[in-house]
């Protein structure tokens, strides 16, 4: 970093100053004193109304489709009417399961435009799983693309709180007749839209910041999925958090080549919190056009940069690495692009040096966030990363981080362990970003929330700085191409199988992929049973980027610790 870089203590002073657009203020939210944006917008239909100003500019590309920002806004206002006239009204849960499509979006505003919670389903997940996550949100609506649609079927007799499925097709001009449910009303997106009222608008929302916006499913020690509930406090702070780290980033290292609109490759499935929040709500407010592929392809990704003008590529590391192997490369103009950011996956430390030959005008950055914290709480980036590409950042101003032994047993961490530097243990987080609780399971939400903090279950420690290094994985998750895989689910699928006494699921590194899903198994004596068989066994009970590619199997019992816990670290050492 250049000796005439603003430090990042003074670049954080000047832009929350007294006055200046992230000016915080203390406020007491349930009970707990916390530290806020004072100029942060009440609510999400106030972001939608932001979006309104960029009127005519690009804002949703998926193949030959391309809608701007007042055509968005348009078939937003229209649909938000309609799903008034079928009875959505504030809270009332509506749930998303499809692919990236520019539907998506606009389903995802309209339920927000309406004062109800909207509810992104996992489409990758099952039956099963589809059939669990609308039960336990108690949806009433839902949108669905056809793939889905042909999930869902067979179980529509029980659902029986599901009133109507709206379907998104790849292709918005087909008309084909669609599949018939005796209660459950199934129309096309366009016919449910009807004809658009040119001069339609959003009426203010008139919802609290504290109320219910978002219930997005995360996955937990129970192996059931768990809704994290998301307000509108918790969605713009994770907003004005983007915006400042990126306003602090200008303001120390500055701009790198001519402005111009920003233009993200979305290759982040919207029904993650990355996807939706971080990159879909915060281009909606700042006038970003997103750029939608059917699948990841390294050689679209690379056409769509020069294409589209690409500014910024966002995902997982292997997301990037692919994009450097690809045999064409070289032949593409990628000078466009000016940010290259990934999270949820570690990343190797030379690929900040890769990022930087084959980029040169862009800054490379690596992130931390979850589920439970609306997205992001800290981001790594420019110099800063390249000093400390171990690291994801330092947290932004309104998240506090303490460092907290990990057989520490109280509600809220000693004064000592905040900021604590050097050790190691777990992460705790709290802000007005950390989520409000997981949907109806109150057990749960006790033990993973208190007083206000979030227990990450993730390993850390802080340097002097305050920059967040992530020293070990959170809650047995594998991250999988961008995918989590959590091993509860997987193990409890092996479980099933009459031949298994004892499983453990780890990940294991892959060159492209990240990480890839790897089961320990010990058969019950006398039993035979190859990998093949147990794969065919799981995968009809979980998602394809679930089932394991690896097994290996042990005659002698798994390593446990004297509570009985299985060690896989030691497991994972062992298969190195």
């Amino acid at each position: 970093m250049s000796q005439d870089a603003l430090s990042l203590a003074a670049a954080t002073a000047a832009l929350t100053a007294p006055g200046q657009m992230f000016e915080t203020e203390e406020l007491v939210l349930d009970g707990v004193a916390m530290t806020v944006w004072k100029h942060a917008a009440r609510n999400l239909g106030q972001i939608l109304e932001l979006s309104r100003a960029h009127a005519d500019s690009d804002f949703l590309v998926y193949e030959d489709q391309r809608v701007t920002f007042s055509e968005h806004y348009l078939v937003v206002a229209n649909l938000a009417a309609r799903l008034r006239d079928v009875g959505v009204a504030p809270g009332d849960r509506v749930a998303i399961a499809a692919r990236n499509l520019p539907q998506w979006v606009e389903a995802f505003w309209a339920t927000i435009a309406v004062g109800g919670v909207s509810v992104p389903l996992n489409a990758w997940w099952t039956t099963d799983e589809l059939l669990y996550g609308l039960t336990d949100s108690g949806a009433h609506i839902a949108f669905v693309d056809e793939e889905r649609l042909e999930r869902l079927m067979p179980v529509l007799d029980d659902l029986s709180e599901l009133s109507t499925l709206i379907v998104f097709s790849l292709d918005p001009s087909n008309r084909e007749p669609l599949a018939t449910h005796g209660r459950v009303s199934v129309v096309r997106f366009e016919e449910f839209l009807g004809a658009l009222d040119p001069l339609a608008s959003v009426p203010p929302l008139a919802v609290e910041p504290d109320d219910i916006a978002t219930i997005f499913y995360t996955s937990g020690t129970t192996g059931q999925p768990k809704g994290a509930v998301g307000t509108h406090r918790n969605i713009i702070t994770n907003l004005m958090n983007l915006f400042f780290i990126g306003q602090r980033a200008t303001l120390r290292f500055g701009e790198s080549g001519e402005r111009r609109q920003n233009a993200s490759l979305l290759n982040i499935p919207l029904f993650h919190a990355t996807g939706c929040l971080a990159t879909m709500v915060v281009n909606t407010a700042a006038g970003g056009k997103l750029v939608m592929t059917h699948h990841f392809d390294p050689g679209q990704a690379l056409s769509l940069i020069e294409s589209e003008s690409l500014t910024m590529i966002g995902g997982v590391p292997t997301i990037v690495m692919q994009l450097l192997d690809h045999p064409d490369f070289s032949r593409f103009d990628t000078t466009s692009v000016r940010n290259i950011s990934y999270g949820g996956a570690p990343a190797p430390p030379d690929l900040v040096r890769r990022i930087r030959e084959a980029f040169p005008q862009a800054q490379p950055g690596n992130g931390y966030g979850l589920t439970e914290t609306s997205a992001a709480i800290a981001l790594n980036t420019g110099p800063d990363y390249v000093e400390r590409p171990a690291s994801c950042g330092p947290a932004v101003p309104v998240c506090d981080v303490a460092i907290v032994p990990e057989d520490f047993e109280g509600d809220e961490p000693d004064p000592t362990f905040i900021g604590r530097v050097g050790e190691r243990g777990e992460l705790w987080v709290r802000g007005p970003n950390v989520s409000a609780g997981y949907w109806g399971k109150p057990a749960e939400s006790r033990r993973t929330f208190t007083r206000g903090w979030l227990h990450t279950g993730d390993i850390a420690r802080l340097d002097e700085d305050g920059f967040i290094y992530i020293l070990d994985r959170a809650k047995d998750m594998i991250i999988r191409g961008g995918e989590n895989v959590y091993s509860v689910i997987v193990e409890a699928a092996l479980f099933e199988h009459p031949d298994v006494a004892e499983c453990a699921v780890i990940g294991v590194a892959h060159p492209t992929l990240g990480e890839e899903v790897a089961a320990v198994v010990v058969l019950r004596e006398g039993r035979r049973v190859d990998a093949e068989d147990l794969a065919r066994h799981v995968a009809h009970r979980l998602a394809k980027f679930e089932v394991p590619t690896r097994f290996y199997f042990r005659a002698a019992p798994l390593p446990r610790n004297p509570q009985g816990k299985v060690l896989k670290r030691e497991l994972r050492d062992s298969l190195l």
